[in-house]
């Protein structure tokens, strides 16, 4: 590939960019240019940065530019991934001593990553959600993209979030051969109605249970043609109790203008539950390449437990893969739900490549990379977190 395919696009220069020659053109606009004329935290709030675009061919990329930043979203700021959402989920262990020994570690290496610069970092491919989908991108346009890269932010961190090796084997090779540091940040799920799971019957058969309960639940399915303006509100708070209240406020926190956009652009694909007038449950996917993610999701957590949101919104995706014969990307969290049904465990990575920047600023993720690989991963597979 011809370096001259590739161009970078700031967000006053959004307007000059060719939309109509892009895969995906219609939904490539209409989410990134809004993003790039006006402030990316309009519409994911507790997200301060730079939004560009990258032209590689006919696909055109979001992406963002940061320096510190040290509050953001994970999905902007990997010192929130890797040290504030990890001190966050330490809650999750049985053992007391652990956690205090644990958190200690992390404190050190927040010192160690704000001395690194770690948040001074450009994300290709970074549309601010929870799960980055990827275009077809070959080895040799992961070595164009870096050096490019390089030369228009010579003292920044290249990086790639949300690579699955087993959905992307040539991206994940290309960036191996590039010298990229492949550094674990999460255990995703991933379920395809053709793989042979394992205990098929027994898949099967807690598939069916949740359809049933669904059918005797006594709520409508709301589809996105059926969603209005007067629904937007109650999906923000939906979303925000299960995500922000019951997990973590580093999650992205989507606001109305966001969900606007999604409803009347089609940005995601929405599906409601509704009962006696009150939507009670929500999620928001979208599809890129044979794979659909679902980076909003939520239900009313005030509910009794038995009521089953969780299971039938569960229960909606997986029908909705099905219906497409296409892979559903099922993020991070409730393993052992997720396995029931059929999903397979995978890690994923924040790729980064550092070899242009001084040995000190490369030092903290060559240690985070061999540590996470060789014992994170191996604990969230025994585990299933």
């Amino acid at each position: 590939m011809s370096r001259q395919w590739i161009e970078w696009y700031e967000g006053t220069s959004a307007e000059q960019i060719p939309w109509e020659q892009a895969q995906d053109a219609d939904y490539v606009k209409s989410y990134l240019l809004p993003m790039m004329t006006e402030q990316p935290s309009r519409y994911v709030q507790n997200v301060q940065t730079q939004m560009h675009a990258l032209r590689v061919g006919d696909r055109i990329m979001p992406v963002t530019v940061n320096d510190t930043e040290y509050d953001n979203s994970y999905v902007s700021s990997v010192f929130t991934h890797y040290v504030t959402y990890a001190k966050e989920e330490l809650g999750m262990l049985d053992s007391g001593v652990l956690r205090r020994v644990l958190s200690t570690v992390l404190t050190g290496l927040g010192r160690w990553m704000k001395k690194s610069q770690c948040n001074k970092m450009v994300i290709v491919n970074n549309w601010l959600l929870s799960t980055n989908l990827y275009p077809d991108v070959s080895a040799d346009e992961v070595k164009d993209i870096t050096e490019n890269g390089i030369q228009k932010f010579p003292g920044h961190i290249i990086a790639f979030r949300s690579v699955c090796r087993r959905l992307y084997p040539d991206f994940y090779k290309g960036l191996v051969e590039k010298g990229y540091l492949m550094v674990p940040s999460r255990y995703v799920y991933l379920f395809h109605p053709d793989w042979p799971a394992q205990g098929k019957w027994r898949v099967r058969n807690t598939l069916n249970r949740d359809r049933k309960m669904l059918a005797k639940s006594g709520y409508r399915i709301l589809r996105h043609e059926e969603l209005e303006e007067q629904h937007v509100e109650r999906i923000v708070t939906l979303y925000n109790a299960l995500y922000l209240d019951k997990y973590s406020q580093h999650n992205p926190q989507f606001s109305v203008e966001f969900v606007q956009l999604a409803i009347q652009k089609r940005t995601l694909t929405l599906i409601g539950l509704e009962k006696d007038g009150r939507l009670d449950g929500i999620l928001g996917y979208f599809e890129r390449k044979g794979v659909m993610t679902t980076p909003l999701f939520g239900y009313d957590t005030t509910l009794p437990k038995e009521t089953g949101l969780y299971r039938m919104l569960s229960c909606l995706l997986v029908h909705e893969a099905q219906s497409k014969g296409i892979l559903l990307h099922q993020s991070a969290g409730v393993g052992a739900f997720k396995a029931d049904r059929g999903a397979e465990g995978e890690p994923e990575y924040t790729a980064v490549y550092v070899k242009h920047l001084p040995l000190y600023r490369q030092a903290v993720w060559k240690v985070l990379a061999v540590l996470l690989n060789q014992i994170g991963i191996k604990m969230v597979e025994k585990y299933r977190l």
